[in-house]
């Protein structure tokens, strides 16, 4: 998977980290960035893909799953995206990067690589009986 989340670092000028990981916040692959920051960057992602999930909730119709979140700071962006059951793509960016270039980077990277990146559930469920 490195050799994709490179092309996609690559293909985007201004792109600092790229990180896959869990929706429980474990790091599953990293690019351009250490552990120990892909690590706490993992973790405040689950938070965020918590929040977006109950604000999805507060919407009457479709499926309520986040897609993206995108979050501008003081010297860059923060972009997360569902990219397969129970797995995201995070990157974080320079404040000059292309918004639009990036998020359909993102995209096909996702489309490419979606089925690659899903996460198992921790525990099987037990049926009673």
């Amino acid at each position: 998977m490195d050799w994709m989340l490179k092309d996609l670092a690559e293909s985007v000028p201004g792109t600092r980290h790229i990180i896959v990981l869990t929706a429980d916040g474990l790091r599953m692959a990293q690019y351009n960035t250490d552990v120990d920051t892909a690590d706490r960057l993992a973790a405040a992602c689950a938070g965020l893909q918590s929040l977006s999930a109950a604000v999805g909730a507060e919407f009457p119709q479709g499926d309520k799953r986040m897609r993206l979140v995108v979050i501008e700071v003081g010297g860059g962006f923060f972009y997360l995206m569902a990219a397969g059951a129970r797995a995201y793509l995070a990157v974080l960016a320079d404040e000059g990067v292309d918004a639009g270039l990036m998020g359909q980077q993102m995209r096909n990277l996702v489309a490419r690589i979606g089925e690659h990146l899903t996460s198992p559930p921790r525990m099987e469920e037990r049926t009673a009986g």
